[in-house]
């Protein structure tokens, strides 16, 4: 190898550049330059991207899928910010008749950044469906319940009986008569606890003992959604 300015053989290496490749620099003149620099800018291959889109609905860290696929880490972070802040933030579900529905609901709490800054997922299951028909992130309080609320589709807000913890916030926001606060011995909540421990195997950002946690509250939260939408969509609903 020579360098492309002085055709020196002084040569080591020096890096290397957003797409992975290595980068070289001349000992005689100081040039940096890269191998065969028109191949640099290659796209990235349809299938690549259709694996990281698999990838990531795994319990993997960016860095792993960044090693699995060969794509760089600077890609990968620009790529996962734009998806993440294109999915949407609202449940996607199939249509109910007006009849008697059953909700369970629970709230799970992982961190951003640092476990000081604790981040509350709250989620209101179907029973009969276990679509996930609700949503919020947020914080643990009366106006993160009613967020909670909010998200839920019209047709469960009418006619849903609600079985929650006796965290005091669904007290305050659910209505009475189709609201029922239980302890974990009943099993009236066993289906969400057991939905939460599905995302904390699938979504290493939300292990609590993780170097995967996120530094950003848009991609915590994208992560989340995204998560959702693939899981209601992968349920066979006949």
């Amino acid at each position: 190898m020579k360098c492309p300015r002085c055709q020196s053989q002084a040569i080591v290496k020096n890096g290397s550049i957003n797409s992975g490749k290595q980068k070289y620099a001349c000992k005689d003149c100081g040039r940096q330059f890269v191998e065969n620099p028109q191949n640099t800018n290659q796209p990235i291959p349809q299938t690549t991207v259709e694996l990281i889109d698999k990838l990531l609905l795994e319990r993997l860290s960016l860095a792993a899928i960044g090693r699995v696929t060969g794509v760089s880490a600077s890609w990968l972070q620009r790529y996962v910010n734009k998806k993440y802040e294109q999915t949407p933030r609202e449940v996607h579900v199939k249509k109910k008749s007006k009849r008697r529905l059953t909700l369970q609901c629970d709230e799970m709490w992982s961190f951003v950044q640092n476990k000081k800054n604790k981040q509350w997922i709250w989620l209101a299951l179907d029973i009969e469906t276990r679509e996930i028909v609700g949503a919020y992130v947020g914080k643990r309080d009366e106006a993160a319940a009613q967020k909670l609320w909010k998200s839920l589709p019209p047709v469960y807000r009418q006619c849903a009986v609600s079985y929650t913890d006796f965290w005091q916030s669904y007290q305050s926001v659910f209505p009475s008569k189709r609201h029922h606060a239980v302890g974990k011995q009943t099993g009236l909540t066993n289906l969400v606890e057991r939905l939460n421990c599905t995302l904390r195997q699938r979504i290493s950002r939300l292990v609590r003992e993780t170097l995967s946690f996120s530094k950003k509250l848009e991609n915590y939260i994208g992560t989340i959604w995204h998560f959702i939408h693939h899981y209601n969509e992968s349920l066979d609903l006949g």
